[in-house]
């Protein structure tokens, strides 16, 4: 039986390439969310709430990839 690595001592590069290896390792899943709300310059979006707002989509998925590219190499979550 092998054991699992310890999610709280790894860096979210590990984590995130043990969890896309291990997809059905609910545990590693969440450690790796948790590592990222732990990011100081995280960004959260609010859930849209109008059909007006999907008219504004491609301009707020420009706006997450540009803020995830900065927090990306700000907090090395490659």
């Amino acid at each position: 039986m092998n054991q699992k690595p310890n999610f709280q001592t790894m860096i979210a590069r590990e984590l995130k390439s043990y969890v896309l290896s291990h997809r059905e390792d609910d545990e590693a899943f969440y450690a790796y969310l948790d590592k990222v709300r732990e990011r100081k310059e995280r960004v959260v979006y609010p859930p849209l709430k109008s059909f007006e707002d999907l008219e504004k989509y491609p301009e707020v998925i420009e706006q997450m990839r540009t803020d995830s590219g900065k927090n990306f190499n700000q907090n090395d979550l490659s």
